[in-house]
């Protein structure tokens, strides 16, 4: 199970996640994300990922898309940490392979 809460503020709009990334919740995710998108009127995007306990391989790459389109993440755990280091540096050897 995966929740999603939504905070927003005049500066940006944040996504707080809890629980596991996978399975039908990351098509959840991601209809959140795009909605949220669509309704945030300039502000930033944010994602906390600081109460997620895993996330599986389709998880991973729309985590990925959404770093791709500029959304910020927030994670102070290990592992959610290393996730996101390998993200940004996965989106930065495709640019540079597009550059």
């Amino acid at each position: 199970m995966l929740r999603i809460t939504t905070h927003e503020d005049s500066a940006a709009v944040t996504l707080v996640l809890e629980g596991k990334c996978r399975g039908a919740w990351v098509e959840e995710l991601e209809h959140c994300w795009r909605r949220t998108h669509a309704s945030a009127a300039g502000r930033k995007l944010r994602v906390d990922l600081e109460k997620v306990g895993f996330v599986d391989k389709r998880g991973k790459e729309l985590l990925a898309e959404m770093y791709a389109a500029g959304v910020e993440f927030s994670a102070t755990g290990l592992m959610m940490r290393s996730l996101l280091d390998g993200i940004a540096a996965s989106c930065l050897q495709a640019a540079k392979q597009r550059a």
